[in-house]
């Protein structure tokens, strides 16, 4: 096979280190196994793994640093439709569900208004920002086209997923779990923090903008009985972005958000330090619901006195919106 030829030339050239070539290996051979049987549907995605190659050796040899805010590359190659061909195969569209329209409505409605959006989200699976494309574009083309995915440092530094995250519009800040990891990058990793708040304040005072984060931090991942869970939210991530918004120029609404995709390319089951991860996908129907405006001043325990008790208090009953939006996905 093609795929087979290239693999063989890329690894006597050495510019990819072994490991990353039996990720990438293990990957082309489970996303056939799972997506076209027939050859002659087979030939697309055959394509896309070869441009999928070719990109992740670029990466290897020379990688691309992201700006506080990056905003999709669409030529002279265009990501977004590359990563979302990609996806496409593994959604069993029929079975998918969309809940929420008429929030839906109300969030396209702010941002006609140019004021902001910010959804407080869970997260279940890498490519979570090509399936919001694909269930969005036909009914939300804007929102679909423009929303914006704060995004962690693996997402923007693991050549196997830099090519998917070159196609959406990011503001990339590192974790506070990866800000050590290596010591000697910790005073850089801060300056860039600090542009990427700045960038954000001007972001949300332009208005017109929908922000997609994840307050959990990172993926969704079975509990202790096997059942996905929606990972708890961290106070710090909502409180931060409350702040930003009052400072800003123009109104910003908040809404919780609910993925259901886990199926489609489960996460390993633990966060490793160091990058690259098996990336074994599966055909399965998507889930997402749009839930109603959060009151960010009023909910159960804002009448508290102690300000971290308080934030706490906020952070958990998001939370617990997202999980009842979540609950609602057939099982």
């Amino acid at each position: 096979m093609i795929f087979d030829q290239k693999m063989t030339t890329i690894r006597e050239r050495g510019t990819i280190p072994e490991k990353f070539l039996l990720y990438m290996q293990r990957c082309y051979d489970n996303f056939r196994k799972v997506t076209f049987t027939n050859d002659d549907e087979w030939q697309v995605s055959e394509q896309l793994f070869r441009d999928y190659l070719d990109l992740v050796e670029k990466q290897f040899i020379e990688p691309f640093v992201f700006e506080p805010y990056h905003e999709k590359v669409k030529k002279p190659f265009d990501y977004e439709e590359f990563s979302v061909a990609f996806i496409r195969p593994l959604i069993i569209f029929e079975k998918s569900k969309l809940f929420g329209e008429n929030h839906l409505h109300e969030i396209d409605a702010a941002l006609e208004s140019k004021e902001n959006v910010i959804l407080l989200a869970n997260h279940q699976t890498e490519p979570d920002p090509q399936i919001l494309n694909l269930m969005l574009r036909e009914k939300h083309p804007r929102l679909a086209k423009e929303m914006i995915f704060i995004a962690g440092d693996r997402v923007v530094t693991d050549p196997m997923a830099v090519p998917s995250s070159l196609g959406c519009n990011l503001i990339c800040i590192y974790s506070k779990k990866h800000m050590e990891n290596p010591p000697e990058l910790k005073e850089e990793k801060l300056k860039h923090n600090q542009r990427t708040m700045r960038e954000m304040s001007q972001l949300l005072s332009e208005g017109g903008k929908c922000i997609y984060v994840a307050p959990s931090g990172g993926r969704d991942r079975p509990g202790d009985n096997g059942t996905v869970e929606v990972a708890p939210f961290h106070p710090q991530s909502i409180e931060m972005l409350w702040l930003m918004s009052q400072k800003a120029d123009r109104p910003t609404h908040f809404h919780p958000l609910a993925l259901g995709t886990y199926d489609i390319l489960p996460p390993p089951d633990v966060v490793d330090v160091e990058l690259g991860e098996d990336r074994l996908a599966q055909k399965a129907p998507v889930y997402i619901s749009f839930g109603s405006e959060i009151d960010m001043e009023v909910f159960p325990g804002s009448e508290e006195s102690d300000r971290k008790v308080r934030r706490q208090n906020r952070a958990d009953y998001i939370w617990n919106l997202v999980k009842g939006l979540y609950r609602e996905f057939p099982q």
